[in-house]
């Protein structure tokens, strides 16, 4: 009869280890055109959902007219403009689209 001890000393199922190889990143996607614009997309949602919520938690701390609310308020809008910078900076290099040569007459 096996104990506990006897299944944790075994190496792990070979089959259970292949229903994971789904969740395996595939870098032949993350190198094609559609992989890295996709990156690009998700790098400039994620600077515009952190300039919405800073925002909205820079105004919310203002309110308490705190002195500590207060710093927050202006440590919250330098990390918006930050992050404003960021994804103006993003769109600017990979998202804008490019005139071509034919366009530029």
């Amino acid at each position: 009869m096996l104990s506990a001890l006897d299944r944790r000393d075994r190496p792990p199922d070979e089959r259970a280890a292949a229903g994971l190889q789904g969740f395996a990143v595939d870098k032949n996607f993350l190198s094609s055109l559609k992989g890295i614009l996709l990156e690009t997309e998700l790098d400039f949602l994620r600077c515009v959902s952190a300039i919405i919520i800073f925002l909205v938690v820079s105004i919310a701390a203002v309110t308490s007219r705190d002195g500590a609310a207060i710093a927050a308020f202006v440590f919250g809008i330098v990390l918006v403009s930050v992050f404003a910078y960021d994804a103006f900076k993003i769109y600017r290099t990979e998202m804008e689209p490019r005139a071509t040569e034919g366009d530029q007459q």
